[in-house]
């Protein structure tokens, strides 16, 4: 009888011993548990959780810089994959982002409107916690809001050069594209060697161009969204899926770390 029994408690043990594959189950590049609404203003284009006036928590807010020319329609379903995370996303509305105005102002709008009894964000906007992110023109906007003191953490997306990284006191993590001919992976590189003051990341995106993030952000989703959960959100989660070897070799083409 014993003998009969062997292979299937083998088989249990088995289930019981082998560990499970790190960070499997986890899609950061998927759409999030929350319905997401859009709302269009003279200065910035809200991406936020449908329900936020019955939100039982306050929800984080990123800010975002468009590239030359662009609009937040351009980058509508990565911004609005980010609000599916729980997160209110401010996006400036013009096309030349690069001093970061219409970036701050809507991170004043969001405090106002979190004060304000009547606003369905009364209460539910998380102000200690704000991410400054961009593409291109509007990477280099990030960089630059990042010197606000507001702001806890940047994602400058494909940067362009009109930017001071010595100002930012903040995490950043910058990223390239392996095959972006506009903003060369050196150039963004090169913020990442002259953030030896801050905590960095430099991510190059395996395959990517420099229009590889507009409309379906692709292989961009999963990392940017991972970062803001773990800087903003204090997801442990996702910090550790940042990190993780085999992951990220699946991505990136060249990633360096450091302070962290």
């Amino acid at each position: 009888m014993f003998r009969h029994l062997l292979p299937a408690l083998a088989i249990v043990l088995a289930a019981v011993v082998a560990p499970a594959p790190a960070h499997a189950a986890v899609d950061y590049g998927a759409a999030g548990p929350y319905a997401t609404d859009v709302e269009i203003g003279a200065v910035n284009t809200l991406y936020f959780p449908r329900d936020i006036a019955q939100s039982p928590r306050r929800h984080p807010v990123i800010v975002w810089g468009n590239g030359t020319g662009g609009a937040p329609l351009v980058y509508r379903d990565l911004l609005l994959r980010w609000a599916s995370h729980g997160f209110i996303v401010s996006a400036a509305n013009t096309p030349m982002s690069n001093l970061g105005i219409s970036m701050r102002a809507g991170i004043d709008e969001l405090t106002r409107r979190d004060a304000d009894p009547a606003s369905a964000f009364h209460g539910k906007v998380d102000l200690a916690h704000i991410g400054a992110a961009g593409h291109s023109q509007g990477g280099a906007a990030a960089i630059v809001v990042g010197a606000d003191p507001r702001v806890d953490a940047i994602l400058p997306i494909q940067p362009g050069p009109l930017a001071d990284i010595d100002d930012v006191r903040v995490p950043a993590f910058l990223m390239a594209g392996q095959w972006d001919s506009i903003v060369m992976p050196w150039l963004v590189k090169a913020f990442y060697n002259d953030a030896d003051h801050i905590p960095a990341i430099y991510g190059e995106v395996r395959g990517a161009d420099h229009f590889t993030i507009v409309g379906n952000p692709g292989p961009f989703a999963g990392p940017t969204t991972a970062w803001f959960r773990a800087q903003l959100m204090g997801d442990a989660e996702a910090r550790a899926w940042l990190f993780d070897v085999s992951l990220r070799s699946r991505t990136f083409s060249d990633v360096r770390i450091k302070g962290f």
